[in-house]
């Protein structure tokens, strides 16, 4: 329950979420290879699914209630949606133009007063894409990382609205986007401002968690919105997602939320985190990572692709992320890229385990753990059912519900989201 004073919780009510699930059927998918995205494997099993929540999971002797649609899924598999816990979607959307470009609030070194999802453009057409060729049913929209401070995430529902809060995951805490490293450093010291070093970078992350400590101890009836998501940060209600490269960075950053009284829940990009799997482990931290992408810049070019299998192996959190238009459309590919890099190093990681770094762990980085990411009794119907292995690059999603609503269905066409925007332009509705 939030500490958060009432001043403040009213802040934090504009633009709330309208969400309203889609209508669903009662569903019984039988027969199909079961990853419940908690660790969990059945063969053969059946997932039951009606009123938009979770009914049952189990094998072929769970009891299929009257009045459900039978689905076969025989030699076909079952995940929880995949939901991505860093993308762009929306406001930096497609096509890419500099109309367009509305992710990065590059004026300020800290800008923790906007907020992602004013820039988020519903009819991006990057959202269907990624539930058809990807069965992302949630995701997370990040300001980018020229800032240390970027501004508020916002987590949505992949369905068709039209507008974001129509969009917005009922219920999920906000997130702040920071970033250390060589952005910020790069953005502003080109500018002939602070910060132009790491030390400038900590300088400036330090003395304005100072002013919000300040603020946030103090009266909070004179609004200011750039504290009130600071504030928001120390009470525990709003989630640090860390842009962080190197290793000795992300540890600093750690000793920074110690300081001054918050958590990371997940370093982003970290392609050095398997060289502090402890630390993560120990701080609760959640590594959201690329299986390969590495090298593109000097503090990403100690990364390597055994960095998932590692830091599983050390028993820390694991997510895999996109931060691209087209890799969250693959997600399931990059893990499985992730585990097969960790098999040729000799840790064998098993499939049902990996599925959880695109379902259940995502879910607990962004604070949505206890709606969805695994297929549990109560939680939400966010469900895909692939036409094979989800970790062979041959497999595709071959119906998505989200909400137990079958959004997205590969047999039938006319169940494919096409948004305004592309009605009538070239490639509408193409998810090759």
């Amino acid at each position: 329950m939030s500490n958060t004073p009432a001043s403040a919780e009213a802040a934090e009510t504009p633009y709330a979420s309208t969400y309203t699930p889609y209508p669903g059927a009662p569903t019984a998918l039988v027969g199909a290879t079961i990853y419940d995205g908690a660790g969990g494997r059945i063969d053969g099993g059946t997932v039951l699914f009606a009123d938009g929540k979770i009914v049952g999971v189990g094998g072929s002797e769970l009891a299929i209630p009257s009045g459900y649609t039978r689905i076969d899924g025989t030699g076909k598999f079952v995940t929880p949606g995949i939901i991505d816990i860093h993308s762009h979607l929306g406001n930096y959307p497609s096509p890419s133009v500099q109309a367009h470009s509305d992710g990065n609030e590059a004026t300020s070194p800290t800008t923790p007063d906007v907020w992602a999802e004013h820039s988020v453009w519903p009819q991006d057409p990057g959202f269907s894409r990624a539930m058809a060729n990807g069965g992302i049913t949630a995701l997370q929209i990040l300001p980018g990382s020229a800032n240390l401070m970027g501004g508020r995430t916002a987590t949505l529902k992949n369905v068709p609205s039209r507008t974001v809060q129509g969009m917005k995951f009922p219920g999920a805490p906000y997130g702040m986007k920071m970033a250390c490293g060589e952005n910020p450093k790069r953005v502003y010291g080109g500018r002939g401002r602070m910060p132009s070093t790491r030390m400038g970078n900590f300088a400036v992350n330090r003395q304005t968690w100072l002013d919000a400590k300040e603020y946030a101890e103090g009266d909070r009836d004179k609004r200011n919105l750039a504290k009130e998501t600071l504030a928001g940060v120390l009470d525990g209600d709003i989630l640090i997602h860390n842009h962080c490269y190197r290793a000795d960075e992300m540890a600093l950053v750690l000793d920074m939320g110690k300081e001054f009284g918050y958590k990371v829940s997940a370093f982003h990009h970290a392609v050095e985190a398997y060289k502090i799997g402890d630390l993560l482990k120990e701080a609760g931290t959640c590594s959201a990572i690329w299986a390969d992408w590495y090298g593109f810049k000097m503090e990403s070019y100690d990364g390597i692709p055994e960095n998932a299998a590692l830091l599983q192996n050390a028993d820390a959190c694991v997510v895999i992320h996109s931060d691209d238009e087209n890799g969250i459309q693959r997600l399931n590919q990059e893990a499985s890229k992730a585990q097969a890099a960790g098999k040729r190093m000799g840790i064998d990681i098993p499939d049902a385990t990996v599925i959880s770094w695109l379902t259940l762990n995502a879910a607990k980085a962004m604070g949505i753990d206890d709606m969805t990411g695994s297929l549990e009794s109560g939680k939400m119907a966010d469900v895909v059912l692939w036409n094979g292995d989800p970790l062979s690059v041959y497999s595709r999603p071959e119906k998505v519900w989200i909400d137990g609503a079958m959004l997205y269905d590969a047999n039938d066409p006319k169940r494919r989201p096409v948004s305004d925007f592309e009605l009538g332009q070239p490639g509408e509705g193409d998810v090759k």
